[in-house]
This record gives structure tokens, sequence and C-alpha cells, in this order.
């Protein structure tokens, strides 16, 4: 062995070295030679520092998903992840010892023992999984404005609709909430009522809004909008003291990558809104991987990415640790990229000038190295392989390390039709969510309001037609006189026959009218 090869594992073993629980994830390796002794661990305690598992297609970033959630079950700590193939379904059922791995486990000086782990499996569609839904309230204007590929113009009106209906303690809790409350403020009475305190919404505006309302109803994902909504307490099951592994599988809705990577978003920020602060554990209570980030971050708002860079910072007081998954460090912004201290770097390419680029941009993101050139190692691994760096127990970033990953001891591959099956249909959790609740909420409430309305002013219509009516009824016929004409001329028939009674009595009698003269001027 020579002084380099020696000085290359104290490094590594004195680098990576916890003293408390930790995930082993493979060996150091210097010029092609994989080293068992000079061992790659990623300390328990730092992993709610979050991290970025990054590489190009084909490179085994899945595989190092894989690793990291069973050992994290098997540390007593609950994983959620996205399953975007349906292929991770295997985590269930142990896997089987190939001549691969049989000789990856004698260059790591590790006997492979194959395992199963408890699993859930969800879905966006209720088709692949147990139902997983949020309330569009959950959801806020600024992550249902990204869903719908809203422009800062509708963001804004989205934000009114919500703000209304908090102010009117209008529940938005489905999709056919929001279509009441944007169809309500932008036309007739809802419109007047909004006008002086929160502005006009223009039809253009609700147009384009509900049309891609319908345009997620038409794709058979209106059912993620609703109740029973997920109760975010369901990732932190365990079972024999191993940490369930959920899976999102969204192999049916993989064409909608806004939508599913926004819920996975609204789901990390329900657990930042709710979870209580814990500070420093010695192991995570919950490590969210959200795999394929690049289209999370894509087109994004400024007011979507403060956000994100607002959670990522903060969550890990709550005791979360979260990974990002994708195939360059340059899909993640700066600001978010500069909050994860765990790096597990698979091979880059360099076909482009655009991967040109993005490989030097990589390259600065690592510590220097006195063992490699690390342009030249990320452009060389090999699959299962991967440049290192982690956090220690003291924050401190540890020596970078191509790395010989260990391989996963779960079944490397999706479940067979009718294990999924029965994995889906025993779960509690799929009898928990099956059925959506109809509480009264906006749609209901609203429809209420606007038939009271219309039936007052059905109401009004009705009397004023009927006093309309009575008054056509109080004129005339043709030929007749009027009331008034009648009243007035039997008033005049009655004096004129005073008179005439008057003056003839004042003739038989011999006296005088009054005026001097009776009827006939005597």
């Amino acid at each position: 062995m020579s002084d380099s090869s020696t000085k290359f594992i104290e490094k590594i073993k004195s680098s990576y070295a916890p003293t408390g629980s930790y995930i082993y994830l493979g060996a150091g390796m210097l010029d092609g030679e994989v080293y068992g002794e000079a061992e790659v661990n990623l300390s328990l305690k730092m992993m709610n520092r979050h991290g970025l598992v990054a590489g190009a297609t084909g490179t085994g970033k899945t595989r190092t998903l894989q690793l990291l959630s069973e050992q994290l079950s098997d540390a007593g700590v609950p994983v959620f992840m996205l399953d975007v193939k349906g292929d991770l379904s295997g985590l269930n059922q142990a896997g089987t010892i190939n001549p691969k791995i049989e000789e990856r486990s004698k260059q790591l000086n590790k006997t492979f023992t194959p395992q199963g782990f408890p699993v859930e499996i969800y879905s966006l569609s209720g088709k692949l999984g147990a139902q997983m839904r949020a309330t569009v309230l959950e959801f806020g204007p600024t992550l249902l404005s990204k869903v719908l590929d809203l422009n800062d113009t509708q963001s804004g009106v989205m934000a009114v609709i919500f703000k209304y209906a908090d102010d009117h303690k209008l529940p938005i809790i489905d999709l056919n909430d929001l279509k009441k409350l944007v169809s309500y403020l932008s036309e007739g009475a809802g419109a007047a009522e909004i006008k002086s305190d929160y502005g006009s919404i223009s039809t253009a505006t609700s147009g384009t809004i509900l049309r891609k309302i319908v345009a997620i109803e038409q794709q058979g994902l209106g059912g993620m909008f609703g109740e029973k909504s997920f109760d975010i307490e369901d990732l932190f099951e365990r079972v024999d003291g191993k940490g369930t592994i959920s899976l999102l599988n969204i192999a049916d809705v993989q064409n909608q990558p806004i939508l599913y990577s926004t819920f996975l978003l609204s789901l990390l920020a329900e657990l930042f809104n709710t979870m209580p602060e814990v500070g420093d554990l010695d192991k995570p209570k919950l490590v969210f991987f959200f795999d394929e980030a690049h289209l999370l971050f894509k087109n994004s708002s400024k007011a979507f990415l403060e956000q994100i860079e607002t959670i990522i910072r903060l969550i890990r007081s709550k005791g979360i640790g979260v990974f990002f998954c994708t195939q360059s460090p340059t899909d993640v912004p700066e600001s978010v990229l500069a909050q994860l201290g765990n790096r597990v770097q698979h091979a880059l390419r360099a076909f482009t000038p655009n991967d040109v680029d993005a490989l030097k941009k990589t390259v600065n993101t690592y510590p220097k190295s006195d063992f490699y050139e690390i342009d030249k190692v990320l452009t060389s691994l090999g699959t299962g392989q991967a440049l290192i760096t982690v956090l220690n127990e003291k924050g401190i970033p540890t020596e970078v390390s191509a790395t010989m990953l260990t391989p996963p001891r779960a079944a490397m591959g999706p479940l067979t039709a009718a294990d999924f099956e029965k994995v889906v249909q025993s779960s509690p959790m799929y009898a928990k969510y099956k059925d959506a609740i109809d509480p009264e909420s906006a749609y209901e409430i609203l429809t209420k309001r606007i038939n009271e309305q219309t039936a007052a002013l059905e109401e009004q219509k009705q009397q004023a037609e009927a006093q309309k009516q009575a008054e056509v009824e109080s004129r005339p016929k043709p030929g007749e006189k009027s009331i008034v004409e009648q009243v007035m001329g039997a008033t005049i028939t009655r004096q004129i026959g005073k008179e005439i009674v008057r003056g003839i009595f004042g003739m038989l009698t011999g006296k005088k009218t009054r005026r001097g003269g009776g009827l006939f001027g005597f």
C-alpha cells in the first residue's frame, strides 16, 4: 500500500467516524481502488441539516435514496419519498443476492443480508395507493397559483379570493368551493360587494382561472383536493420499532410534475407550520426526500421561492430533514443549495456547453481535496459510485471522498401486481382515506346566499308587478268616470241639491237666502 493510500485511508476514517448513530454509505475509493476500511458514514444527528443527491440519469440516484431510507427505517426514523416510476414498492420485500452484489459486498468488507421494510403506498389519484388529499385552503394562494400555472396578475386575484374567504368565514375545501368563489366574486352581487374593499376581478381573469381548474378535474386529479385531508401525523408511523417508509406513487401522473412537486411542498409547509420546535436531536423525527426537485424550482415566482427558502432554513429546528434529489446541483437555487450540508453527487456528463458550465459550477460547491481533481472524478464515476461530503457531528464538512456505495438490502424494483394490490388493500391508510367527505363549505354557503338573494329579488319583482297591476286596475274603463270624477260629481250634485231646497223653502216662508238671492235671483 502506497503512502498516499495510507494517508487517504486515515483521513477518511478520521473524517467520517461518528460517535453516535449513523448511516453507512460505503467505502472510500482512490485511483479506482476501493478501501473497505475507509468507511464513509453520515451521522444521524446531522440529517436534519438537509442534503442533496444529484447525478445524471442512470447513475444510481434512486438506489441511493433506497439505501438511505432503509437505514433510516432501521434506526426508527420514518421516511417520506416520491416514487416516480412506481419501482420503489419493492422496499416492502427482501432483495436477492446476485454476483454483482456479492462482488460489491466483498469490496466493502460487509456481509449482505437481504431485508424488507414497512411501507405505506399513497397516490394522488387514489388509483395506485391510499388517496392523499389536501384542502384548497391548506395549499394556500401561492402554491395553488403554482399548480394552476397562473401569471402574476392571476396570482394576485387568487390571493384576493383567499383573503375574502378568510374574512367571511368561507372554508375552501375542494375545487367546487374555489370555482364557486371565483364565479361569485367576478359577477353580480359578489362583484359589487368586493369592489370597494378588495378591488374588481375581470371576467377574463376569472375565466382563465376557472378553465385551469377544470383542466385539473378533467385529468382525474380533482380528488386530491378535499376532505378527508391527509393527516401528517400518519407520516410518523413505526412498525416493530422500524420507521415506516411512506411512498407517494406518481406513476400515473408523471405528466403533471408541477402538481405533484407542489403537493410535496404543501406537505412540507404543513409540517413546518404544525410541528413543535425540538432543537437538535440525536436523530431526526422524519426525513423528507424531494425527488425530481428541478421541477419544483423551474419557472417559480419570487414569492414561491421565498416560501421554499424559509421552510428549508427553519424546518430543521422541528426535527425534519429534507433531501433534494435532482440531476445537477445547478437545478437548485443558490439560496437553498447553501443550506444543504450533506452531498451525494453521482456522475455528471459533459457532452454540451451547458453540461460543461454545470460541471464547473458543481466543482465550486465542493471543498478542495488533496486526493482528487474534482472535475475528473465527477465525469468518471460509475453506476453506484458517488462523490460525497457530509457534515460531521460538529457541523464541519468532511473530506471529499469518491465512494463505492453499499447496495440496498430490499428488492430493487416494483412489487408484482398481486403483491402490490395486497399491500395497498391491507393498509389501514387505504381504508382511512378511501371515501371523500363533503362538509358544508364555501360552495354550500354561497349557493344558499345566492338562492336567498335570488328569492329576495323575485319577491321584489312580484311586489312591483302587483303594484303595477293594481294601478292598472284602478284606472277607468273607456266611457267610465274615474273615482275622482265620481266623487267630485257626487259632491257637486249634493251642493246643488242643497241650494234648490233652500231656495224653495225661502220662497214659501218669505225668507231670503244667503248672499241676497234665491235660486232664481228673487
